[in-house]
């Protein structure tokens, strides 16, 4: 399946790039940061066998058009054009899975959109509230971008600016098993680089996470607090040294919002798809078989 041929579909906040191919039910796959849809190229060779595959690039990522403001940044908002999207292709009901930014417009969509939602599987992520519940002096230093791309417009994004290869690189390497660039294939770490060269792009990932800082945060405390719990079946897959197992045990964090939930750790930091997708791809296609 080749990833970079896309088509564009027109949603309400903007225009999604998204690559279509497989056969077998519908399976949307939502990518991280830094990245694009280019991350799943090896799992998507490996399981369009089975799957109709939807791989897009999120808003403000890849080809996608950037989302207008912060609260169109906010998973909710991301999970209104990904259903916007399965829609315009027939897909009413559907499985989806999404590493790190991706997990997260995933498992809001399954908390917004239950009788969308079959089956979840969320890769090397906690529920925002949770990371932030949690960041004490180790995993703040882990994951000091959380809160250093939430800075306010534009100084995060001056700093990247004067710099943005030694940015990206340097985070890259250190959320990997290896300490290296070596697990990503070139042409994809080429187009990670190239949207840190694009001051609207740049901005974007920066408003996705001013975004997590606040509105996504008040999303997930109100679900919690009127009770909604996510009803479809859940995988949650973490790198056995990537950054949700060094928070806390992730099945204990989700089966606080899961009814259904089961997983394991994947040998790989935090890039399961793209540092050991042999057994990513296996375990996402024992789960949604």
């Amino acid at each position: 399946m080749d990833l970079t041929k896309y088509r564009p579909f027109e949603t309400t906040g903007g225009t999604i790039t998204a690559s279509i191919g497989g056969s077998g039910p519908p399976l949307l796959l939502l990518h991280g940061f830094p990245q694009n849809r280019l991350m799943w190229q090896t799992i998507a060779d490996i399981l369009s066998t089975h799957y109709t595959l939807i791989i897009p690039d999120l808003p403000g990522y890849g080809d996608s058009d950037a989302p207008a403001n912060v609260e169109a940044a906010s998973k909710r908002a991301m999970a209104n054009q990904m259903i916007e999207i399965m829609v315009q292709l027939g897909h009413e009901i559907f499985d989806v899975a999404g590493h790190d930014r991706g997990g997260r417009v995933a498992y809001r969509m399954a908390l917004d959109y239950p009788e969308r939602v079959s089956r979840l599987a969320v890769l090397d992520i906690l529920p925002t509230s949770d990371y932030w519940a949690k960041m004490d002096r180790g995993f703040a230093l882990k994951i000091y971008h959380w809160a250093f791309l939430a800075q306010p417009y534009p100084f995060p994004e001056t700093l990247i600016g004067a710099a943005p290869d030694a940015f990206i690189d340097t985070t890259l390497k250190s959320w990997t098993a290896t300490k290296s660039l070596d697990v990503f294939a070139p042409d994809a770490l080429a187009s990670y680089r190239r949207n840190f060269t694009d001051p609207i792009r740049l901005k974007a990932m920066c408003d996705d996470y001013r975004a997590g800082a606040s509105i996504d945060v008040d999303h997930d405390l109100h679900s919690q607090s009127i009770g909604t719990r996510i009803n479809a079946p859940t995988l949650a897959l973490w790198g056995a040294s990537g950054i949700a197992q060094s928070a806390e045990t992730p099945l204990d964090i989700w089966r606080n919002w899961c009814v259904d939930v089961c997983g394991e750790p994947i040998s790989s930091g935090h890039f399961l798809p793209e540092e050991n997708p042999r057994d990513t791809a296996a375990a996402l296609r024992a789960f949604f078989c």
